[in-house]
């Protein structure tokens, strides 16, 4: 199946929540060996004018990739999640994220474009509190293998 390019300007409903927590803030910040205390010790980050734990700045991917996921799993996409190579991520942050935050992300797709066989999907993440404060934008793109490739 072709990727469907009436994809394309498509919004999808905000994710459920998501809950920021502690621990999730230090297993990523161990992964991605993320070393600062702001990371770890809630005494280190309030120092530094937080509320609590600040995620590193590439946690936003967690959301994101919660509203990607229905963009990938809509059966009227057209996306083979077996031929997808994640070809660019980037990220604006509006604010740091922190432990105790509650994370909604709506996704649009801005472009798609055949490439060969395949095509090349750009989705955008708006993501936000529940009370609608912006906290960062991901623009994402996928490129997605022809059956012949």
């Amino acid at each position: 199946m072709a990727i469907n390019p009436e994809l394309q300007g498509k919004t999808y409903p905000a994710t459920e929540p998501y809950s920021v927590g502690r621990e999730k803030i230090r297993e990523f910040a161990r992964a991605v060996k993320a070393t600062h205390s702001s990371h770890f010790d809630v005494d280190a980050a309030r120092a530094l004018g937080y509320a609590d734990l600040v995620a590193p700045p590439t946690f936003a991917i967690i959301v994101a990739q919660r509203a990607e996921a229905l963009m990938v799993e809509d059966p009227t996409s057209g996306i083979d999640f077996s031929r997808v190579v994640h070809a660019d991520e980037c990220f604006t942050h509006h604010r740091p994220i922190v432990a105790g935050d509650e994370l909604v992300a709506t996704l649009t797709v801005d472009t798609v474009r055949a490439m060969g066989g395949g095509a090349l999907v750009t989705s955008r993440a708006e993501i936000e509190t529940i009370s609608g404060e912006k906290v960062a934008t991901t623009l994402s793109s996928l490129l997605v293998r022809g059956e012949d490739q």
